[in-house]
């Protein structure tokens, strides 16, 4: 499966942590001027909780648009370049290796990367989630653990109350908002994440059959089993054994529903739920921006998909 997120940080930030030339005076919500954090977020679900954390005390920017598979981003020289400047860099290590790389070089005392503030699952390889062998490819890349871990409201809780510990500690001024702010976000993914435990809590099914190995964390949550067409690398192509094995294992369980995704081919998915009898719908690793809503409706919606596909009561 994949990832990617922006931020902005203060004079302050720029100064104590890397040294950069401060981002200039920008005008706040509230009327006054002030300099904003500059903060650089890898992918959408990281840009969504920048801003949420941040609010007006920072300016987030986005590195993957809208729409884009976030494992395939290849940066410009610009966006490069923006990085020696930002006052941080709010990423998920494994999830892209452009933007590892660039963090590394051009970044390296200015990265807050999420997987590094909670406990992250092994990384399965198109195998269902419990007894899943370890090891798998995120963008061609080897990674030891399973980097979707926003999919866990829970986890992703925690990382918007560390962000917003960063942010405090970087721009004092505004600590206050920025701890406030982390606090009221963390209240609504543990709303979130008290709707989705309820409306798993009682399903005929617990097997969530996807295209590819991106909701660990959720099946974990929820003690739902996954099984994935393919491993963690969206664009990597099942085995033809891999396919005989999940269609029979779809057929013993007499699965209604193969999950697609919304930045992945569905072909594959069609052509396995036609073999077994299934439909398909989406259910979405909220990788980009959802065209209507945001991270948190996006994650009410694939609620709704799984209570159907599972017959949940």
């Amino acid at each position: 499966m994949r990832a990617a997120g922006p931020l902005a940080l203060t004079a302050v930030l720029a100064t104590s942590a890397c040294g950069a030339d401060p981002v200039g005076s920008a005008t706040r919500a509230d009327g006054s001027q002030g300099e904003k954090t500059d903060v650089t977020a890898a992918m959408y679900p990281l840009q969504w909780l920048a801003g949420q954390v941040g609010g007006p005390d920072v300016t987030v920017t986005g590195l993957t648009k809208p729409g884009t598979e976030p494992h395939d981003l290849e940066l410009a020289l610009t966006q490069v370049a923006g990085l020696e400047k930002t006052g941080l860099v709010v990423y998920i290590k494994g999830v892209q290796p452009a933007v590892d790389e660039a963090v590394e070089e051009h970044a390296p005392d200015r990265g807050f990367d999420a997987a590094t503030m909670v406990k992250t699952l092994p990384a399965v390889a198109g195998e269902d989630h419990e007894g899943g062998h370890e090891g798998g490819h995120e963008g061609g890349h080897e990674v030891s653990y399973d980097p979707h871990l926003w999919l866990d409201p829970a986890r992703f809780a925690t990382v918007a109350i560390r962000l917003g510990e960063k942010l405090a500690a970087a721009d004092p001024a505004h600590a206050q908002g920025y701890k406030d702010r982390a606090a009221k976000t963390a209240s609504d993914l543990g709303t979130l994440d008290g709707e989705m435990a309820q409306g798993l809590s009682t399903c005929a099914s617990d097997a969530i059959f996807t295209s590819h190995t991106a909701f660990g964390y959720l099946a974990d949550r929820y003690k739902l089993r996954q099984v994935g067409i393919s491993g963690l690398d969206p664009d990597a192509e099942p085995s033809p054994a891999r396919l005989a094995e999940v269609a029979k294992v779809a057929k013993q369980e007499k699965v209604t529903t193969i999950f697609t995704e919304t930045l992945v081919s569905p072909k594959v998915a069609e052509v396995l739920a036609q073999e077994v009898g299934a439909k398909t719908a989406v259910l979405d690793p909220v990788e980009s921006q959802p065209a209507n809503g945001d991270y948190l409706s996006a994650m009410r919606q694939n609620l709704t998909a799984l209570q159907a596909a599972l017959s949940c009561s």
